[in-house]
């Protein structure tokens, strides 16, 4: 029995530097998974917006669904677009995923 006690005494010793210890493993993840994933992903939505809000008259783009087609007309959100000769499709700008550089 003396044994079991004094098992049990010394587990409890350690407990002292439990607050800032126990918080710098948490504190590390969080900078891990800041730099690996919401930082890119910060990054990639901006250049997106920036692409939607410089979209002119012309510009070859690709839609979300994976249409190519040219931007006829641009209305605020509405951007009318041709995606094959003599069809014309009016979609919102958000739904335009890229530009297309002409070779």
């Amino acid at each position: 029995m003396l044994g079991i006690a004094y098992a049990i005494g010394g587990a409890g010793g350690g407990g002292g530097k439990g607050g800032l210890g126990a918080l710098f493993p948490i504190m590390i993840m969080f900078v891990i998974f800041y730099f690996l994933l919401i930082r890119p992903q910060q990054k990639r939505s901006q250049n997106t917006r920036m692409m939607q809000e410089n979209l002119r008259k012309g510009d070859r783009v690709l839609f979300c669904g994976g249409m190519y087609g040219k931007i006829l007309n641009i209305k605020g959100s509405v951007v009318s677009i041709e995606i094959a000769e003599k069809i014309k499709v009016d979609v919102q700008r958000n739904a335009i995923a890229g530009q297309v550089k002409e070779e």
